[in-house]
């Protein structure tokens, strides 16, 4: 248990939650970095064990966890009723909020700590690393049938819970104001760096003026669609659930596609130095349209299908830009583990931006290729 956390305050937080039965242990669990997770155990009537997920919320982060659960209570009830009208289990294939004796979806205890609790899916796990084509085929297919389920929800009835998140345009203003202000004497060190993401300004419009002109449909997004925020059935191989719904927004769809592409389908480490190694693979790219167009099933509109290769560039090129600006000011918001580390990151970025700007043409026509054969009309 972590250090700060006492078994006394862990028991208290449980029996706040509707569980039958009485605390036995709660142990760390999982390879999260925001929220505290613990596996959590109670005996029941019939001497049986009941594992359950318990999580205190990190308030540095989420700053309005009452806000946070409202979005992840409306929207996991909303995939349940989805679930069980297409035949599905909705135990196992999304989140199941336990909420507290006083019906709310999380606990504030004395001490001042947020907690909620989920049931627990067992027989599954999660995966870090792409072993193979199948298993990123398997990502995109859960992110694609995640948007489909949560078509028809109200995108802006949710509270915005980290602003102005993928806004592309505020981006290249506070990077813009670093460059400025270049409070350590960097910006002479990486004129080429500033150059590049200067040049490729117009992807920071890309989505932004379209939105404007009422082009794209505001959708229910996740915002972390990474490899590892999906559940693997331990049996079947298959995924069965996307977990990590802390950042669902409203948001556009090719955002949450392009995050998935930037960090799944490089072919070297988001911080790799030795850049000849950093590329898009076409091969992991092709397999997550596959299956996240099989998992959209139709519901997205044309244009945001179309645009879709350019949501992996638009969301490239601004997590590069963050990246540089967050070296230009310091290193103050990620972590790093060498001097240059936020610099290596940006670079690895310029260098996938580039390399899918060459691509974009197979890009487009896997995406292509795929809807049709998905059924979309493009």
């Amino acid at each position: 248990m972590m250090q700060d956390l006492k078994v006394a305050q862990v028991q208290r937080a449980v029996e706040n939650f509707r569980v039958k039965g009485d605390f036995l242990t709660a142990n760390p669990y999982g390879s999260g970095h925001i929220n505290e997770t613990l596996l959590a155990k109670c005996r029941l009537e019939d001497g049986s064990e009941l594992p359950l997920t318990l999580q205190r919320i990190n308030t540095d982060i989420f700053t309005n966890p009452v806000q946070l659960m409202e979005n992840i209570a409306a929207v996991t009830e909303f995939l349940r009723e989805r679930i069980q009208q297409e035949g599905g289990d909705p135990d196992r294939e999304t989140l199941r909020i336990i909420r507290t004796f006083d019906g709310y979806p999380c606990y504030r205890d004395p001490d001042g700590n947020w907690w909620r609790m989920y049931s627990y899916i067992d027989n599954a796990f999660t995966l870090d690393l792409i072993e193979n084509p199948q298993d990123f085929y398997q990502s995109g297919l859960a992110f694609g049938s995640f948007q489909r389920r949560l078509a028809d929800f109200p995108a802006d009835s949710l509270h915005e819970v980290i602003p102005r998140f993928h806004d592309t345009i505020d981006r290249f203003s506070q990077f813009e104001d670093a460059i400025a202000l270049d409070p350590l004497g960097r910006v002479s060190q990486v004129r080429e760096d500033i150059d590049f993401y200067r040049r490729y300004e117009h992807l920071a419009h890309a989505f932004a003026d379209l939105q404007a002109a009422g082009k794209l449909p505001l959708r229910v997004t996740h915002n972390d669609t990474k490899l590892n925020n999906v559940l693997i059935d331990a049996d079947t191989g298959k995924a069965i659930a996307v977990i990590d719904l802390d950042t669902v927004m409203p948001g556009l769809a090719m955002n949450d596609f392009g995050d998935s592409i930037r960090f799944g389908a490089s072919t070297g480490a988001e911080d790799e130095t030795d850049l000849s190694k950093v590329s898009c693979s076409m091969e992991l790219f092709a397999a997550f349209t596959k299956g996240f167009l099989e998992g959209l099933q139709g519901s997205l509109t044309d244009l945001e299908i179309e645009l879709l290769p350019l949501g992996a560039q638009v969301m490239t090129y601004e997590c590069g830009m963050r990246f540089l600006t967050d070296y230009l000011l310091g290193d103050n918001y990620f972590k790093i583990h060498r001097p240059q580390h936020n610099l290596d990151r940006a670079r690895t970025q310029e260098k996938l931006v580039a390399d899918m700007d060459d691509k974009f043409s197979q890009m487009q026509q896997i995406v292509e290729k795929y809807a049709s054969s998905a059924g979309s009309r493009l």
